[in-house]
Formats: C-alpha cells, structure tokens, sequence
C-alpha cells in the first residue's frame, strides 16, 4: 500500500476558500476511515476532520460549519474543502487513512 498524495494547497487571503484532495490507491484505503490532520509551525498537530468509509463526517469545533469532508463515489480520493478561512488555519495539512501511513502534507497559508 503506498502513501497516500496531498495536494489544493496554497496562499490564499482570509476569508478565502480552498479545496485539498487526498488521492490513494489499494483496498484499505477505499474501505477505511480517512483523517485530515494540521501541524502549524511551533505547535502540535492537531486532528481537523474524519470521513468514515460510509461517509459518516466528523470535526474539530474550530473549523466547524466552515471545512467538509467528502470522498468520490470510487472512494479513491478525500476532499477537504475550506472555506471563510483565516489566519490560524495556516498550517502544514496532512491526511491519514486508517491502517495506512501518513501522505507528505499540502501547506496552508492564510494571510490576513
């Protein structure tokens, strides 16, 4: 099973919006869970959203009513659309698939 691919990052003004996509491959990662992560520099990563494998959704009080998750009908690729971004959501995003390895991460940066 290879690591899954992050990409949509960007430079973007608050209040903007972007959309990350995490591509994978391989039966585990259509049939599991997959976790949107962030890191910002000096801080801990820290859990964003979860998308279970019958497209049950879940999030972190912070981007609430702001972010969504979703997965494509072929369960290949996870999406995280974000929008009214601000500049706390600057961070290094990263996506996790239950059972499999971390992807590199897509930057986030959100200027104010």
């Amino acid at each position: 099973q290879v690591q899954p691919e992050e990409s949509g990052g960007g430079l973007v003004q608050a209040g903007g919006s972007l959309r990350l996509s995490c591509a994978g491959s391989g039966y585990i990662f259509r049939t599991n869970a997959v976790a949107w992560y962030r890191q910002a520099p000096g801080k801990q990563r820290e859990w964003v959203a979860g998308i279970s494998s019958g497209g049950i959704t879940t999030y972190a009080d912070s981007v609430k009513g702001r972010f969504i998750i979703s997965r494509d009908n072929a369960k290949t690729t996870v999406y995280l659309q974000m929008n009214s971004l601000k500049p706390e959501d600057t961070a290094n995003y990263s996506c996790k698939p239950a059972q499999l390895s971390w992807g590199q991460g897509t930057q986030v940066t959100v200027s104010s």
